[in-house]
């Protein structure tokens, strides 16, 4: 089966409450695009914050005095400070525009994931937007909703946009995963010729994310699910936890 990845037409704007799998499912239904087992559905990050309502009001927030001094340092709107903090287990580097830090959850990003861009005012008001309470939680939500739904077994990628440490330009990576393995460990098998590997693990799930990001788009694609097939795993699933280096193989911090 060729490996083929389409973006899902006709989804309307995600608003507070939304139920996301209802939504997919319908916009699959008016496109004909039917649900098979082993499919896999890429969800922009976004989507699904806003269903879970992870806005916040910067109007509301009083920052910080260590806000405050991060806030002039880095060169950012101290309530917006004040929120990254908020979401972060600790700084991990700080300069004038640039802030990155180690997200809550263990991902080491900008901005610990609070994001503005397609976020519109409500009542005049300036709202952020935070990532999910736990992405892993929420794709293993929505793939239980589809397998109650329409009896098929499918996997759920998050994916948000993340920057390179050591290379230009933000690429797609997984954020949360259900129903299929985030590393493919090929430990132990033969390359080409026969030399058996002995550190490669694949990291599948955000394989997945970046190829599907390159339908979603950066800006006002307003493509933010996508529906991949022809995909083949033989490991079983795991969920994004399994990303994540381990601080005491972490030779950069």
């Amino acid at each position: 089966m060729p490996l083929t990845l389409t973006a899902v037409p006709g989804l309307k704007l995600i608003q507070p409450g939304d139920d996301l799998a209802l939504i997919i499912l319908a916009a699959l239904e008016v496109a004909g695009m039917d649900l098979a087992d082993g499919d896999v559905l890429v969800l922009a990050q976004k989507i699904v914050s806003k269903a879970e309502d992870r806005f916040v009001d910067l109007a509301a927030i009083a920052p910080s005095a260590a806000a405050l001094d991060l806030a002039a340092a880095v060169d950012k709107d101290p309530r917006l400070v004040e929120v990254i903090l908020s979401e972060s287990r600790a700084v991990i580097r700080a300069r004038s525009g640039v802030l990155i830090v180690e997200h809550r959850a263990g991902f080491v990003m900008a901005n610990a994931g609070v994001d503005r861009s397609n976020v519109a005012p409500a009542g005049g008001t300036e709202r952020v937007l935070l990532l999910p309470l736990d992405c892993d939680d929420s794709a293993a939500a929505l793939r239980a909703a589809i397998l109650a739904q329409t009896g098929r077994e499918v996997g759920v990628i998050i994916n948000d946009s993340f920057g390179r440490a050591w290379r230009q330009g933000t690429v797609g990576v997984a954020l949360g995963v259900a129903g299929l393995p985030a590393v493919m460990d090929m430990r132990g098998q033969p390359d080409l010729f026969g030399r058996i590997l002995r550190v490669t693990e694949a990291a599948f799930a955000d394989e997945i994310a970046a190829a599907a990001s390159l339908l979603m788009g950066q800006a006002d694609e307003g493509c933010p699910v996508i529906l991949v097939r022809g995909l083949a795993w033989s490991q079983p699933a795991s969920d994004c936890r399994a990303l994540l280096r381990p601080r005491e193989l972490d030779l950069f911090r």
